[in-house]
């Protein structure tokens, strides 16, 4: 079977996306962080997990990411929500899953609360950044840079290592994510939510994952600080705590 496969919104626009040959439950779905693809260690782990545990796979590229279609500038996280949201239907169907959200994918996660609440047994965070653009950095951003992005409607910034992070940032991406706030919500689920964070994180807080887990007053929750940690977590070690996570998750809501 293709590690890699398209799925066609439109005649000029699709998505690319990873699966595997099982369609048994729970699904186990990966969303990447902003201006990321599905080639990282971590969809892999993950794909290799859910083949071995025989149960289905999908980690999904959104619009303007990897080696989907579109312009990232043109993205924002009601598109990228949008897209999460058409690809599960599209490859879970009715099955229950387990989300899994990395960086800004833990916000896009949140979102599909809205159309999934009852097929989603499980969430696992990674760094979690759900309200990033308007937190850690409009808010942060000198009166220069907010000028010349209202002016000009983007600009390009360097986060975190220069060389690692370096984003082009526009004003309609900051203000479509102040549609979509979600630590105000409350989540009555009764779920398992795990939140993997690394304490030398030098681009999310640790307090982002607290924040995440409030959201969710009747879930069963834990927060793991992965003490030398960053915000990525794609070490070996980290990924083999995620899996254990999962394989506990798994064995819970069987």
């Amino acid at each position: 079977m293709k590690k890699f496969r398209y799925y066609n919104i439109s005649r000029y626009r699709k998505l690319r996306y990873s699966t595997n040959n099982f369609d048994k439950n729970p699904f186990i779905v990966f969303l990447p962080g902003f201006m990321s693809d599905i080639e990282g260690k971590k969809p892999n782990c993950f794909r290799s997990f859910a083949s071995q545990n025989q149960i289905g796979f999908l980690a999904i590229e959104y619009s303007g990411h990897g080696k989907s279609s579109g312009k990232f500038i043109e993205g924002n996280i009601s598109l990228w929500t949008d897209d999460a949201k058409k690809l599960i239907k599209k490859i879970v169907k009715k099955n229950k899953f387990i989300i899994i959200g990395s960086s800004m994918g833990a916000w896009i996660a949140l979102n599909q609360f809205k159309f999934f609440k009852n097929q989603i047994v499980g969430m696992l965070g990674i760094g979690s950044a759900p309200e990033f653009l308007d937190r850690l950095m409009w808010k942060k951003f000198p009166k220069k840079i907010k000028n010349e992005i209202i002016k000009k409607g983007i600009t390009t910034i360097n986060h975190g290592d220069k060389t690692k992070y370096q984003y082009p940032i526009s004003h309609q991406l900051i203000k479509d994510g102040r549609k979509n706030k979600v630590f105000s919500k409350k989540i009555f689920k009764k779920i398992h939510i795990s939140m993997f964070h690394g304490k030398k994180d030098e681009v999310v807080p640790v307090s982002f994952s607290k924040k995440v887990l409030s959201i969710f007053k009747k879930a069963n929750k834990k927060l793991f600080v992965i003490k030398n940690g960053d915000h990525s977590l794609s070490d070996t070690k980290s990924l083999k705590k995620m899996k254990s996570e999962l394989s506990r998750i798994i064995k819970n809501i069987s």
